[in-house]
């Protein structure tokens, strides 16, 4: 059945309604094919191929909050104690990384202003931060906030399509089926509410990604003190990635596609060279401090914190470490990239003058 078919009524009052549906069977399908992160890949896939075909569904209302907060949760649970101890003797290879992967981004504001790009648009097109913060950014500083946008949103997909099967590829074993640890009713629902009122707060404060940062905030810190040895009940997790693939598949359509195609083929240049740059960077990294070299590129991938720790989880690496080096550069370009880019225009005018 098309979206067309349905009563007028509920597509006028209920524009998402094939949202979920779509994503559900992309999500069904990509499992049934043994797809690394079926129910996030399989949902993005799902519901762009109905916008692509016409059907332009909506997000599910407030689906991606709570799918963040059920994904976030469930990464927080692995910061055990010991856990929180090796991230913190690891710290300054933590920082290094994410800093490195902040650099590297430098390629694909090169390939654009190559060709002609302006420098605001070619940055914040670039900078390995979500699509609505680079643009509020950006607006600030004159650049095309629809090219900003479709950089950013065509980064977060081709991330995400590829670095699951090329990690598999690249460094071996199968996609991992997470074992849960033991339910505990009780501290899950504490963890939850909590989590729940920090997100509510920092969404007050109209920070990014306020539904996953609340969660980790809460979780991380309660696991560590706690010792927790607790997991979410099975099924949570694939719920989760199903909600936030769907809101992620809103994201493109046919339109998306054709805009601006030179622009879009130096973003996807700029980024498939930003991923094999982190191999070389990771294997150095891994050489100096004794890390596990896979982890430690896959947590240098331009990708999003969730989906790079659901991979991590799903190839059996170590979640905490990726997390930690993607949550402190996703802090370091929110706020960082605008005052850098000011000095750095500072700078060109200076030098322009002389």
């Amino acid at each position: 059945m098309t979206f067309k078919a349905l009563p007028h009524w509920l597509r006028a009052t209920q524009p998402w309604i094939v949202t979920p549906f779509a994503g559900a069977a992309g999500g069904a399908l990509a499992q049934w094919l043994h797809c690394p992160l079926p129910w996030m890949i399989g949902a993005l896939l799902g519901v762009t191929l109905i916008r692509c075909l016409g059907c332009l569904t909506k997000p599910v209302p407030h689906g991606v909050k709570l799918g963040q907060w059920i994904v976030a949760t469930g990464i927080g649970l692995h910061f055990t104690a010991a856990v929180v101890g090796q991230m913190l003797q690891n710290a300054g290879v933590i920082i290094l990384a994410s800093v490195l992967t902040v650099v590297t981004c430098g390629v694909g504001i090169w390939l654009h202003r190559r060709s002609g790009v302006d420098l605001a648009t070619a940055y914040f097109a670039s900078m390995p931060g979500g699509a609505n913060e680079m643009v509020n950014l950006g607006r600030q500083q004159g650049a095309d906030l629809p090219s900003i946008a479709a950089g950013q949103s065509l980064r977060m997909m081709l991330v995400l399509l590829t670095v699951p099967a090329s990690y598999l590829l690249i460094f071996g074993g199968e996609a991992h089926t997470h074992t849960n640890a033991p339910v505990h009713l009780g501290w899950l629902s504490l963890l939850f509410a909590i989590g729940g009122l920090i997100a509510w707060r920092f969404q007050r404060w109209h920070l990014p990604n306020a539904w996953q940062l609340g969660a980790l905030a809460a979780c991380i810190p309660l696991t560590a003190f706690f010792d927790l040895q607790v997991g979410l009940p099975p099924g949570a997790g694939a719920f989760g990635q199903w909600l936030i693939g769907s809101t992620l598949g809103c994201y493109f359509d046919r339109s998306f596609f054709k805009r601006a195609p030179a622009f879009m083929l130096r973003t996807l240049a700029g980024t498939c060279s930003i991923m094999l740059l982190a191999i070389p960077l990771a294997w150095i990294l891994g050489r100096v401090s004794g890390l596990d070299i896979p982890t430690l590129a896959l947590g240098m991938a331009p990708g999003g914190i969730a989906e790079m720790s659901l991979t991590a989880e799903a190839l059996g690496l170590m979640v905490p470490l990726v997390t930690a080096i993607q949550v402190l550069r996703l802090l370091m370009v929110l706020f960082l990239a605008e005052p850098v880019f000011r000095v750095w225009v500072r700078l060109r005018s200076k030098t322009s003058d002389a």
